[in-house]
């Protein structure tokens, strides 16, 4: 059977992405967006997670029973959750504990075990591990858009505590992008990741329809064919 691999590309990052269509994972989503470091870091986790879970269940599909398929989904899945963890406490610990829970929520994140019971368990593993990845890349940069939308609007800054992540080199990375910015404490807060989810969304849908709308333009109309008049003289 082969394999599409743009169409898996663009699913992932696109047609069927995990937070904009499939609506997976919104409980992370709306809850650590509220600056870029944050989203960014959940993301690459999320990401590491679905690309190791889809390959170790690609790997062993065939040797998984159908009865107890989902709790070794559960506790493979886990065991990644549990391994990045870890490297997160030892490499960058400020961020793991801003993060708190929602690193081992990872576990119960829908869009991991929808990817691995949907996908990975009925194909080989290069289509699963892109798959994964490009799931994760498509779940991550909704994330940091999301981030990067709250953290401009709740504080009128971006980039800010990058170095949480990327080590003291990044806190020249902080830009002020309004000076005596008062803030916008709705942004920062739960519902203002509805409302930007809610926009983002919105506006995929606008580009969706007018793609469609263009390709139908753009499409050789269907010639009509009906009776004709023969006049016949002699």
């Amino acid at each position: 059977m082969s394999v599409d691999y743009r169409k898996i590309t663009l699913d992932g990052l696109w047609h069927n992405n995990p937070a904009l269509v499939q609506l997976l994972g919104l409980c992370p989503l709306l809850a650590v967006t509220a600056s870029v470091v944050n989203a960014l870091g959940l993301g690459i986790a999320s990401t590491l997670v679905l690309v190791s879970s889809n390959l170790t269940v690609s790997l062993f599909r065939k040797l998984v029973p159908e009865t107890v398929r989902l709790p070794i989904f559960v506790m493979i899945i886990a065991s990644f959750v549990t391994a990045i963890e870890l490297v997160m406490q030892a490499l960058t610990y400020e961020l793991y504990l801003i993060l708190g829970i929602f690193i081992p929520l990872i576990v119960t994140n829908c869009a991991i075990m929808g990817r691995a019971d949907a996908f990975a368990v009925k194909n080989p593993v290069r289509a699963s591990v892109l798959d994964g990845l490009m799931m994760g890349v498509g779940f991550s940069i909704v994330l940091v858009l999301l981030g990067g939308l709250r953290e401009v609007l709740g504080t009128g800054m971006l980039f800010s505590n990058m170095h949480l992540l990327f080590g003291e080199a990044a806190r020249s990375w902080e830009l002020t992008l309004f000076a005596d910015y008062p803030g916008f404490l709705f942004a920062i807060l739960p519902p203002g990741a509805f409302v930007g989810l809610g926009l983002m969304i919105a506006l995929k849908n606008l580009i969706d329809t007018r793609i469609k709308e263009r390709l139908q333009r753009q499409q050789t109309p269907t010639e009509l064919t009906g009776s004709k008049r023969v006049r016949v003289t002699g």
